[in-house]
């Protein structure tokens, strides 16, 4: 089932709801949009787990306004969409960009109506190199993304998913994540690009007053490994699951693996 939440005057969101039972909001990362779980929203709700999916304003089905791809308005949107739909005891899942939202909707919104949080792959605590976090990309890599953007966009895509998994995936599976990113708007793509480049999440991590499961792939070339050992460090309830053979890309890269460890902590969560 999907529908619409609107989330401020004139900007919907696009939300895609499977299954019954406990709450499982999964927010997807950067560029692309809910679909991208689609072999786990396939599995959770045998096990009594209802997914709910939005697309982050300016990806997939989601309106397009010009303004609000900073996290402070990305983790609004998911207030609302929390209280629209009444939800308790959710348990929130981000991955990537949708992770880094994830914490500072816990942060800003004191954890609201949720009870678990878990954090795949996460863009956080900070994207980009500083003087003081020597990890991640360099903003002049952001900034070429950002530059890609507005002269070809589906080759910049096409640039990123080559470095997104750390196993070979099928020419068809190729092109179907190509095209997620593609549904997204342009200037929602290059908003998503300067909230990752420019923001810092290192003050909210200690605010996060839940049980949180840090699952991060070893061979990440986007968010690389030490980011998941700096949120560990800074999330006072948290594990840090390792995924020896994943890149970002960790809810394909092992599959089977991924799911089974998902499932193990939603269902070990309160």
């Amino acid at each position: 089932m999907g529908y619409f939440v609107e989330v401020e005057r004139g900007v919907n969101i696009y939300v895609e709801d499977v299954g019954s039972g406990r709450p499982v909001l999964l927010i997807h990362g950067w560029p692309v949009d809910h679909r991208m779980y689609e072999y786990q929203t396939s599995q959770l709700p045998k096990y009594g787990f209802r997914c709910i999916q939005p697309d982050l304003r300016g990806y997939g089905k989601s309106d397009r306004p010009w303004t609000g791809y900073g996290y402070d308005r990305l983790a609004d949107d998911v207030r609302m969409i929390i209280d629209a739909l009444r939800l308790e005891q959710v348990k929130l899942v981000g991955f990537s960009m949708g992770g880094a939202v994830g914490i500072r909707y816990m942060s800003r919104h004191a954890g609201h109506r949720v009870s678990q949080l878990i954090l795949a792959a996460a863009a956080a605590p900070v994207f980009t190199r500083r003087d003081d976090f020597p990890w991640g990309m360099a903003r002049q890599e952001v900034d070429g993304f950002l530059a890609a953007n507005d002269t070809d966009r589906p080759q910049m895509l096409r640039d990123f998913g080559k470095i997104f998994f750390a196993k070979p995936v099928s020419a068809s599976f190729g092109d179907w994540f190509q095209s997620l990113g593609l549904k997204a708007s342009s200037h929602g793509t290059a908003g998503g690009l300067i909230s990752l480049r420019d923001e810092d999440l290192r003050p909210d991590l200690p605010r996060i007053h839940v049980p949180t499961w840090i699952f991060h792939g070893v061979e990440d070339r986007i968010c690389p490994f030490p980011l998941a050992q700096a949120m560990h460090w800074g999330i006072r309830q948290s594990a840090l699951v390792r995924f020896e053979h994943s890149g970002h890309g960790l809810f394909y890269d092992e599959l089977q693996l991924f799911n089974h460890r998902l499932l193990t902590a939603l269902t070990q969560g309160p």
